[in-house]
C-alpha cells in the first residue's frame, strides 16, 4: 500500500530550498517562483521562521534569509558520511596530477550535486561551485552514472527511454571505466566523469574531471579517462557487475607534467 504524502511539508520544504536560492526574498516573489498561492507560502515561511530556518533579512522587513541552522545541520550530517571526507584527498591527487579542477558527484533522488570540489590552481580553470546541481541527462557525471542503472531506473530518471544513440554512449562508459561530455558546465569546457560505486554495486556517484577544452584535447582524454576512472575506482567499496576495462590501475603518468613538455598547460 502505498504511502500518502503530506503535502504541507513538501510545500514547507519547497520554500525553503527557494529561499536558500533567492535570499533575501519576498512572500510575494517565492509565490511567483514557485507558482502557489501566496498564502499558503506565507504559512511556510511563517512555519520556518517559527522553527528557526529562516529570519527577515533585515528587521521588520518582508523580506527572508536562511539562519545558521540549516548550515550547522549540513556540517553534522557530512561529519557522518564518509564519502565525501574519503574522496578529498583522491580529488586533490587527481588535481595535482593533472593540472585541472577534480569533483564529486552525487546522485541525490533525482539531481545530481556537486559534493565537494578541487580547484585547479591554474590562472584559467573551470571550478563549478560545490552545492550545485548538475543536469543528469546532458553531463559526463550523468551518463557514467546512468550506464550501471537498471533500465527501469534510467528511463524514470530520464523521463523517457533513451534513444540509441544515449544507449550506445552508456555501453561506451561501461566498456572504457569513464563517459565524456563537451560544455556540459561552461562554454569551451571538457568533462569525464567515472563512477563510485557502492559495497552492493549501485552507483551513489561520480568523479569528474573538468577543464578547458583547449587543454584537454582529444589525444590526450584516453589518459584522462583512465586517471578518473582509477581514482574513482580508489574511493567505491563494490565494483559494478559488468567491470570496466581499460583502467589500468599500475600506470602512474602525469598528465601535468606531460603537457608542460608539451607546452600545452
Amino acid at each position: 500500500m502505498a504511502v500518502k504524502l503530506i503535502q504541507s511539508a513538501s510545500r514547507v520544504l519547497d520554500v525553503m530550498e527557494a529561499v536558500a536560492c533567492h535570499q533575501p526574498v519576498g512572500v510575494s516573489e517565492l509565490a511567483r517562483l514557485l507558482d502557489a498561492d501566496k498564502s499558503a507560502v506565507q504559512r511556510a515561511i511563517m512555519t520556518l521562521a517559527d522553527s528557526g530556518w529562516i529570519q527577515r533579512a533585515t528587521i521588520g522587513g518582508g523580506e527572508w534569509r536562511l539562519t545558521s541552522r540549516l548550515h550547522c545541520l549540513s556540517q553534522q550530517a557530512l561529519g557522518r558520511v564518509s564519502l565525501r571526507e574519503v574522496a578529498r584527498p583522491t580529488l586533490e591527487e587527481l588535481r595535482d596530477l593533472t593540472g585541472e579542477t577534480a569533483a564529486l558527484m552525487v546522485l541525490e533522488n533525482d539531481r545530481l550535486i556537486i559534493s565537494d570540489v578541487a580547484e585547479s590552481r591554474a590562472l584559467l580553470r573551470i571550478a563549478p561551485q560545490a552545492g550545485t546541481t548538475a543536469p543528469l541527462r546532458e553531463s559526463a557525471s550523468g551518463c557514467a552514472i546512468f550506464a550501471h542503472l537498471p533500465a527501469a531506473q534510467i528511463e524514470r530518471l530520464w523521463g523517457a527511454v533513451p534513444d540509441a544513440a544515449q544507449m550506445q554512449a552508456f555501453a561506451d562508459c561501461r566498456r572504457t571505466g569513464f563517459a565524456i561530455s563537451e560544455n556540459p558546465l561552461a562554454n569551451g569546457a571538457v568533462t569525464v566523469a567515472a563512477p563510485v560505486f557502492e559495497a552492493d554495486g549501485y552507483p551513489v556517484a561520480a568523479i569528474l574531471l573538468v577543464a578547458p577544452l583547449e587543454r584537454l584535447a582529444a589525444d590526450r582524454i584516453a589518459e584522462a579517462g583512465r586517471l578518473v576512472a582509477r581514482a574513482a575506482a580508489s574511493i567505491s567499496r563494490g565494483s559494478p557487475s559488468v567491470a570496466p576495462r581499460n583502467q589500468d590501475a599500475g600506470k602512474q603518468i602525469s598528465m601535468k607534467e606531460e603537457s608542460q613538455e608539451h607546452g600545452t598547460h
